[in-house]
Order: C-alpha cells, then structure tokens, then sequence
C-alpha cells in the first residue's frame, strides 16, 4: 500500500472528511471541498460555463515514483453538468502546495458546491519516466499516421 501524507491547512474545517474510498473496490478516494470560512454557510455558486477553483483543505506528500490523478466525479457529470476543467489534473510527487479542484459547469444552470461536498475523486498512480531521443526516422505501423478517427466509426 502507498501511504500519501496529508497535512490540514490552518484554515481548513477539521470536521470535513479526508479522502476515503467510498467502498471495497473503488479506484478513488473521494475528495470533498473545503471551503473559505465566509464560503461555507452559501456555498460556490458555478454559473454555466464558469469555473471555480475549489479548495480542499489539504496538501499532501505522494512519494517519488507516484502521482495523484484528480478525476471527475461521474454523478456531478451525469445530474449537473459539473465536470473538472483539466481532467485528469496531475499532482507531482514534489509538490506541496494546496490541493484544489477546478470544477467547471458544463450544465444548463446554476450549480452550488457546498461545503463539505464529494466534488472529484483522487486516484493514485506510479509513474514511468521516459528519455526522449531525436531521431532521423520512425518506425512504420499499420495505422501509420491515421489520426482522429482513422481506426472507426466516431
């Protein structure tokens, strides 16, 4: 098991949850908004089309060799149109700062994040680290350069 350290900010809401796996075999722990102080009684309200930076509360420590992937939670994308605006977002190992989620109102009105909601999920992942190599030819394939598209339908 990877541990990720977690560390609260001073202004964060002791009372809102860490992330957790919401049953046995979930991929991602469910991370909830922590909002501002003078957030937390009305809630984020995202327009349609707006995004919003939503704070979790948090930083955390991922050991070298891993990151953490913030992905969209599928109930908000499917009921309210409210997606992440860089899915997945990436968290490196060798970052500290704050944790927070871009949410983005893909939907047809006015969405609340309130405090304390599950508003996108985390998944762990290890890493692979490439070297890239300049060369004078590629090798072929029998796609070749097909691009959108080229292998089906859509």
């Amino acid at each position: 098991m990877v541990r990720i350290s977690i560390l609260r900010e001073a202004e964060a809401d002791p009372a809102v949850d860490l992330p957790s796996y919401e049953t046995l075999g979930a991929a991602g722990a469910d991370l909830r908004a922590n909002l501002a102080l003078e957030d937390r009684v009305e809630g984020l309200e995202l327009q349609p089309g707006a995004r919003v930076l939503v704070p979790t509360g948090l930083r955390i420590a991922i050991p070298a060799g891993f990151e953490v992937q913030i992905r969209s939670r599928s109930g908000l994308a499917l009921k309210h149109g409210v997606t992440l605006a860089n899915a997945p977002g990436t968290i490196d190992s060798d970052y500290r700062g704050p944790v927070g989620v871009i949410l983005i109102n893909l939907g047809q009105g006015p969405f609340v994040v309130a405090h304390g909601a599950r508003i996108a999920q985390m998944v762990v992942a290890p890493v692979l680290r490439a070297g890239f190599a300049e060369v004078d030819l590629l090798n072929t394939t029998k796609r070749g350069t097909g691009g959108f598209g080229s292998t089906g339908a859509g």
